[in-house]
Formats: C-alpha cells, sequence, structure tokens
C-alpha cells in the first residue's frame, strides 16, 4: 500500500503485495526476548530435545485434528496471542488453540522449523531474511519457512531527538549519537535495514549508533549521551516502555523525516510505511512538534508450518476475521479489520500462503492472485 494517513485503530500498512521479491541490506543482531520488538535471536536453534515425535508438535494428524499450537513471544506480542486464544475459546466449538512461549520472532521461526510447534507470530523482514539466508540466518538457515496466515499488528518507527540538540532533520542524525533500539530487537534490526541502504546510506554512516538495553536509554539520553532515538509502538494504541519514560523524563522533539528517508522506507521491501495523525497517538501526552508523524513499520504477522491442518488455519482465520471486535476488546493492539482483504494487508509475494488461508480467502473473495499459494508438506 501507498503511504496511508489513520487515526486511532486504522493502521494497516504495507507497500503492497506485487511485484516484490527481495530485500536490500541486512541487520543481525542476537539477544532480546520478544517483548518491545525484539527479534529473539539469541543464537537458539531451537534444539531443547523437543523434535516433534511425541505428537505434540499440532502437525495435521488427520482432518479431525483441528489444532494449533502457536509459538509467541513475551510483550505485546504475547499480550496479543492471548487475546486471540480468548476469542477462539469463545467463538470457535471445533479448534484447540494454546499459547507456547517462544523466543522472539527469529526464535519463533528456528522453533517452527524444529517442528515444536505448527503456528507461530513472527515478522516480515525476519521471513524474508529466513528465506534469502540472510542476516540472522546467514550462517545458521533453517530449511523450512512458515507460510503467511495474516496480519496482526505493526510497531511503527520514527525517530525523536532531545531538545537543544540542533537536530532538526533526518540528515542531522550525521555525526549524531542515535539509539535505534536494544541490539537483537527486530524494531532496531529493521531500522538499520532502511538506513542502510541508498539514498539514506550516507547520513547511516555517520551516526554514532549506541548500543544499550532499553532500560538504560532513558537515563542516558537524559545525561546527554543520547541525541537521538527511535520511538515506536502500535499507532493509536501506546508505545512501548523505554519510549513513553524518555519522553516523562526529557524534552523530546519530532526528527522531520527527508525526502531520501521516505523513498528508502517507501523502497524497503521488508517493512510498510505510513503516517499517524500525533493527536491520535501521542507520547505520555507529550508535545514533540508535529501535527503528524511519518513512520516505517515493522509488520507481525500469524504463521503456519506448511504441515498445519488446513481446516485449523482456516478456522482460526474465521474467528479473528468474523470476531475480530473480540479480540479487540481483549487487546486492542491487533488490528482493526475493515474489511477481509486487510488481513492480507502485510502479505508480500515472496512469501507463500497458507494453504488454508488461502481457501479462507477464496471463500471470501478476498484472495489476490498476485500471492502464492504455499505447497503442502
Amino acid at each position: 500500500m501507498a503511504d496511508n494517513s489513520v487515526n486511532r485503530r486504522k493502521f494497516l500498512y504495507g507497500t503492497g503485495a506485487v511485484g516484490i521479491t527481495g530485500l536490500a541490506g541486512c541487520a543481525g543482531g542476537d539477544g532480546g526476548d520478544g517483548s518491545d520488538g525484539s527479534d529473539g535471536g539469541d543464537g537458539e536453534d531451537g534444539g531443547d530435545g523437543m523434535d516433534g515425535d511425541d505428537g505434540e508438535d499440532g502437525s495435521d494428524g488427520g482432518s479431525q485434528d483441528l489444532s494449533l499450537r502457536v509459538g509467541t513471544s513475551a510483550g505485546g506480542t504475547q499480550d496479543v496471542g492471548l487475546a486471540v486464544e480468548r476469542a477462539v475459546s469463545q467463538e470457535s466449538d471445533t479448534l484447540e488453540y494454546s499459547t507456547i512461549e517462544s523466543p522472539g520472532y527469529i526464535g519463533t521461526i528456528r522453533r517452527m522449523a524444529n517442528n515444536q510447534f505448527n503456528a507461530g507470530i513472527t515478522d516480515n523482514n525476519s521471513l524474508s531474511k529466513a528465506l534469502d539466508d540472510r542476516g540472522a540466518f546467514e550462517e545458521q538457515g533453517v530449511e523450512r519457512i512458515p507460510q503467511y496466515g495474516f496480519y496482526a499488528f505493526p510497531y511503527s518507527i520514527y525517530v525523536i531527538a532531545r531538545d537543544g540538540t540542533g537536530i532538526e532533520t533526518f540528515d542531522d542524525l550525521a555525526g549524531a549519537n542515535v539509539y535505534p533500539a536494544e541490539p537483537g530487537y527486530s524494531t532496531r534490526a529493521t531500522t538499520l535495514d532502511v538506513w542502510s541502504q541508498e539514498p539514506t546510506a550516507d547520513v547511516y554512516e555517520e551516526m554514532n549508533i549506541q548500543n544499550m538495553g532499553v532500560g538504560d536509554a532513558p537515563g542516558a539520553m537524559e545525561e546527554g549521551n543520547i541525541d537521538a532515538s527511535i520511538a515506536y509502538g502500535t499507532p493509536g494504541v501506546r508505545y512501548t516502555g523505554f519510549v513513553q519514560e524518555i519522553a516523562s523524563r526529557i524534552d523530546v522533539h519530532y526528527v522531520e523525516p527527508t525526502d531520501a528517508l521516505r523513498e528508502s522506507a517507501e523502497s524497503y521491501a521488508g517493512a510498510g510505511t505510513g503516517t499517524t495523525s500525533y493527536d491520535d497517538w501521542s507520547i505520555a501526552g507529550t508535545d514533540i512538534g508535529t501535527d503528524e508523524v511519518f513512520h516505517w513499520n515493522l509488520e507481525v504477522n500469524y504463521t503456519f508450518n506448511p504441515e498445519a491442518n488446513p481446516d485449523a488455519v482456516y478456522e482460526l482465520c474465521r474467528v479473528v476475521d468474523e470476531h475480530n471486535d473480540v479480540v479487540n476488546e481483549g487487546e486492542e493492539q491487533f488490528n482493526d479489520f475493515e474489511s477481509t482483504a486487510d488481513m492480507l494487508s502485510s502479505a508480500r509475494s515472496n512469501i507463500p500462503v497458507h494453504r488454508g488461508a488461502v481457501q479462507y480467502y477464496r471463500d471470501n473473495d478476498a484472495w489476490d492472485d498476485n500471492l502464492t499459494e504455499g505447497d503442502s508438506a
């Protein structure tokens, strides 16, 4: 999709499914537990003794076995997963849904590849890197890549600067101490992927990138050791904790995007873009000197192993579509779909869609022929 203005809960962004075939750049990173946009790329390969041979992997198991074991990171991602689980328990008589704790988005991809669960919540950038053996998957790839199901929510990202730094636009970040979140966070990886490509690479190469935990960032910014930081969360809902703390303790302002930044963000296939009214998404009630923010989005999706029972995937799609309000009542961070087609807003032509989801979209006249149906196992 093109750059979209939104208010409160309407934040379905994407660069569209048509003609997107790959990504540029990679960020890697390890650490992170999956909360607040962490990718959980902690080097774990999922080899903890669970090989799926005990029947607990939730794989097909026959037409009567409508069960999904969903790998879910900590933090906001887990809140979304639990809200979906509650909606399934209330609105489905056939689907058994269970939430399984997983070490972040990259960890979820690795554990799904090892058949520890047959569904999981992960992001487009990590999926694309797994497909191309880049970033965290360059030296340790996976044999099986999860297939797309539906868009869950975005982490939308922009830049704020400490007052008094003289930083007004993205170009002013050259030579500044910039904090793009904690190493290992997918929000950081996606941000650095956007910045490090043309035409913003020259500014990025002159930044002094700061590496520290999110718990230390507000203090470092207050002490003057960080000049600018990314701000992120889900538009119309909330910001992540350390961003709220920064805005509560320090006078900050919006860093205006340049045309080059917009071009980098809009051309990077691993992220979506959008604009949001600041009145609908303010940080701790503070004035940062703008009426709207332009952001790039880490797009978080429900994904499924090829072996996942297509009837189970179909039923989950039905529940989150027909009972979207029930999920939102449990956790408003989950996308507010205006139509079934909105469930495909973050779909990419290079990431196959699970056949159970494909059937649901076809039955509801929402399928996009520019997408690819995934193979069964």
